[in-house]
């Protein structure tokens, strides 16, 4: 078997780092697979710096046919028996391929947001695109949220996405984020991890630090990302008079090391597909203040492996974080039951399962034939 996945994005964010976790783990698992992801984006450099076979295009736009066609001249090049797209871009990219060029191969789409499918028959009619053969979902909410818009829900089935354990062993607690913010020893530090987006609802994480800064919380606030709404945030922040209490970070690469000097972690988004970043948090041992948000309940079980709290509530939040941190037999309660609630998200257990589904699609398309 051999796996063409194709990426569209040219940074790097949670999608891309699945990607490459998902490619990584089947390549130990033995499957040859080949990379297609634009030139000079963050995926091609990995690839390259890791020796990882891809293949490159210039994306143009999001439904650009010169891609399409260069997706049909890869598989036939390259004997593709299954492509795998990994974003809505890219999605289009293999469609395009099948209706332009008669290019039958069978595609796996991976849906990673929780959000409905735009209704528009372009939409309609990619997902529902009879060489579509799985749309892998990564979390039991986005595959509810699919079902209304695909018309074969036997092709939805759920994948949880998965972290690399190994990264957060024999981390050490450091003090980086407290010099570098001028952090008091006796305040504690509460932050995420987090692209500064929309759907991550900042907004509700300043009210929630406002309120508990007022009420007189010895505590700093700290988001560690970057994004498309870092000016708006900046803005809010000014506007709420917490410049000093609430500390953006930018893009940071040691995140085992920064989530251990977290006393909480805390993720207040409106939607989430999973939230992979908890998991990350949960694996650091950093106790979790989450909103009930999409597949952020399949991970996080109330008052056992962490808190929940209504979407939007700065009031339920700031309560939480507060009752987190001075909580100690909570605190504990919660790191000990994340550790194992991250063994379910491992990498490897998410490759086991892609390739598990992999084989299924081969073997169904192998009785078509024989059938044909």
């Amino acid at each position: 078997m051999k796996v063409l996945h194709i990426t569209s994005p040219k940074t790097w964010r949670g999608g891309e780092q699945q990607l490459i976790y998902l490619a990584e783990e089947l390549k130990v698992l033995g499957i040859e697979q080949v990379i297609m992801c634009p030139f000079n984006s963050r995926v091609h450099k990995y690839c390259l710096k890791h020796h990882f076979p891809h293949v490159t295009y210039y994306k143009g736009f999001s439904a650009n046919p010169m891609v399409a066609f260069r997706v049909t001249h890869v598989c036939k090049r390259s004997n593709i028996d299954l492509v795998h797209v990994h974003d809505s871009h890219a999605h289009n990219f293999a469609v395009l391929s099948s209706v332009l060029t008669t290019n039958n191969i069978p595609i796996i789409v991976s849906r990673r947001v929780d959000f409905a499918i735009q209704g528009t028959s372009m939409s309609l009619f990619k997902y529902n695109h009879p060489n579509i053969k799985k749309i892998v979902c990564v979390s039991n909410a986005i595959r509810h949220i699919m079902a209304t818009s695909v018309e074969d829900d036997s092709k939805l089935t759920v994948v949880h996405s998965g972290i690399d354990l190994k990264r957060f062993e024999d981390v050490e607690v450091g003090t980086s984020l407290r010099e570098e913010f001028n952090i008091p020893k006796d305040h504690a530090l509460v932050g995420n991890i987090a692209a500064l987006a929309p759907h991550k609802d900042y907004i509700t994480f300043i009210r929630t630090a406002k309120r508990m800064i007022a009420s007189g919380v010895k505590v700093r606030f700290i988001a560690i990302g970057e994004g498309p709404s870092r000016k708006e945030i900046e803005e809010e922040i000014a506007s709420a008079g917490m410049e000093a209490h609430i500390h953006l970070a930018g893009f940071r690469d040691n995140v085992p090391a920064l989530l251990r000097e977290l006393d909480v972690f805390l993720i207040t988004s409106s939607t989430e597909g999973l939230g992979t970043s908890i998991l990350d948090a949960i694996a650091s041992g950093t106790p979790v203040v989450a909103t009930a948000a999409g597949g952020i309940v399949e991970i996080i079980d109330h008052e056992k492996n962490g808190l929940l709290c209504k979407v939007g509530s700065e009031e339920e939040l700031s309560a939480a974080v507060k009752r987190m941190l001075e909580d100690e037999e909570l605190r504990e309660r919660c790191t000990e039951e994340g550790l194992k609630t991250v063994l379910r998200f491992s990498k490897q257990e998410t490759a086991r399962k892609t390739l598990e589904l992999y084989r299924e699609v081969m073997e169904k398309e192998s009785e078509s034939d024989l059938e044909a």
